[in-house]
């Protein structure tokens, strides 16, 4: 006999379908009452398409970041229809109307327990959906919110305030846990990715391409790059060009590339104080290029945690987010384009 008998779905073929772990579905069985309404011989679970229904809303409402004991309540009072088969990203007009003001992003979310497990805190609702989907290793449900946050927030709010928190606490899961959630922080990982490349969308083009590009790079040792994929995405909303050089650039690689491509800025990323590169960052600062008398120098951005707390370089700005690296990088770009070099600064943010 299959599991697709006249008798139902197993569990583990409704886990399968649905993309969660089969000890989930016994979770919710045993703590919400959200269970097959038959049972094979009155021990084996049978799931029927009604019970299939069940699921997928439950599943649905709990990636908005609804706490699973409310989405359970509202699952089982009325469940979405939903077909055998797992269905196709849903239409706009059957996804969950917005709130009515979209901005600012809703108050953060405080039930306990409604993380997964996750340290996620006090944090926006979204992050709390992105965090299950990710634990239950729900890949299509990841990068479903993941487009929707970014759509409706922007990539900045987005960024800041449910994609980082939410690889900050799967990091600090898998370092807490025995290297028990590692698959976790690599789908999410590489679904952010994506959806970062998707927002920045083709390199800009046009009369803004003919300035200085940004050079984005992490210092030697560093294998973090995704702070730094959001900042590329940011800046190509700006219509400013980059050159990404991805993780851990050789320091050699990193002098060269700065000589050959003349960029008004250099952003250093680190993840950790055992990776931040002082002696680097100073020596990119004073990178010259062109004829003597009107050479050129990049501005020098470290940025990243890991170089916190330590006194920088003369010339090198520090900011302190997204947001605030963007505007660094606007400003700096557009000097440098006014001006037809890379030397144009903005005054330091922080020289601590």
């Amino acid at each position: 006999m299959t599991e697709s008998s006249s008798h139902g779905l197993t569990t583990g073929a409704v886990a399968r379908r649905l993309g969660v772990a089969p000890t989930t579905l016994r979770t919710w069985d045993r703590r919400y009452g959200i269970g097959p309404a038959a049972r094979k011989d009155g021990r084996h679970r049978r799931w029927t398409p009604e019970d299939i229904a069940v699921l997928h809303e439950m599943c649905r409402l709990t990636s908005s970041g609804i706490a699973p004991a409310e989405a359970a309540r509202a699952a089982l009072a009325d469940p979405a229809p939903t077909p055998p088969a797992r269905p196709a990203r849903p239409a706009p007009a059957a996804a969950p109307a917005p709130p009515a003001a979209p901005e600012p992003l809703p108050r953060p979310a405080r039930g306990p327990g409604s993380g997964n497990g996750l340290p996620l805190g006090a944090v926006r609702q979204e992050c709390r959906g992105l965090g299950r989907a990710a634990v239950r290793l729900d890949a299509r449900t990841v990068d479903d919110v993941l487009g929707s946050v970014i759509a409706q927030y922007g990539l900045v709010t987005a960024w800041e305030e449910v994609i980082a928190p939410t690889l900050h606490a799967v990091g600090r899961k898998w370092e807490t846990s025995g290297d028990r959630y590692v698959e976790v922080e690599h789908l999410l990982s590489w679904h952010v990715s994506t959806a970062l490349r998707r927002a920045a969308g083709p390199p800009p083009s046009g009369a803004r391409t003919g300035a200085p590009a940004v050079l984005l790079a992490c210092v030697p040792g560093e294998q973090h790059t995704l702070a730094l994929e959001a900042l590329a995405a940011g800046l190509a909303g700006l219509g400013l060009p980059t050159l990404m050089f991805g993780a851990a650039v050789p320091p050699e690689a990193l002098d060269q590339a700065v000589r050959r491509t003349g960029p008004a800025a250099v952003v250093l990323w680190s993840q950790a104080r055992s990776t931040a590169n002082h002696p680097l960052a100073r020596h990119i600062a004073e990178v010259a290029w062109g004829v003597k008398g009107a050479r050129a120098r990049p501005a020098v951005l470290p940025a990243g945690p890991g170089w916190a707390g330590q006194p920088l370089a003369p010339g090198t700005l520090r900011p302190r987010g997204l947001r605030e690296a963007l505007d660094l990088l606007r400003g700096i770009c557009g000097t440098a384009a006014g001006a037809g070099t890379g030397t144009g600064r903005p005054a330091a943010v922080d020289q601590s």
